[in-house]
């Protein structure tokens, strides 16, 4: 049942990039046949052409099709941004096959299990635990939400499966 969490972690984590327009839409009631006909958070994060960084990184680290299960996932989608913002060498390291265990870690702490729309989180602060095991701290009490000092750049964005926040940084489990 780990293993499937830490796949869905990964594939909830790709599916942030689809927003192509820079538009998140806020869908907080979302019947099942409404998501029936959108795509997952994988295909979402493919098309949306600026998680490439994270795509590569479910795909390495073997989570693309437990991340196309039913979910519902809410995914913190770090941009190909945030990615590169790390220290130099960090992406290609966690890439490489000896990684792999390090890199799931890090892909399903993205991910928690259920759907957190923006409007459910306002004006709250809580832990929540991750698809990793660990928990994540979400502020939702000021200007900006922010997820473990990570800031929310764009929220609400619906996949079939589940729903993505993209934020600007990695974040770290501990």
């Amino acid at each position: 049942m780990r293993t499937l969490f830490t796949a869905t972690a990964a594939l909830a984590l790709l599916a942030a990039p689809a927003f192509a327009d820079g538009q998140a839409k806020v869908d907080h009631h979302a019947s099942s046949d409404h998501h029936a006909m959108q795509a997952d958070i994988v295909d979402t994060a493919v098309s949306a052409g600026s998680f490439n960084t994270l795509v590569a990184a479910v795909q390495a680290a073997g989570l693309e099709e437990t991340l196309r299960g039913d979910g519902p996932f809410t995914v913190f989608a770090p941009t190909d941004e945030a990615f590169a913002a790390l220290p130099e060498g960090t992406v290609e390291s966690l890439l490489q096959p000896e990684n792999r265990d390090q890199l799931v870690a890090i892909l399903t702490y993205h991910v928690v299990a259920g759907e957190y729309m923006a409007g459910d989180l306002g004006g709250q602060a809580l832990s929540v635990e991750t698809v990793q095991g660990d928990t994540v701290d979400i502020d939702a009490t000021g200007d900006n939400v922010m997820v473990d000092g990570a800031t929310v750049i764009m929220a609400d964005v619906d996949a079939s499966n589940g729903v993505i926040h993209v934020i600007n940084e990695v974040i770290m489990p501990e």
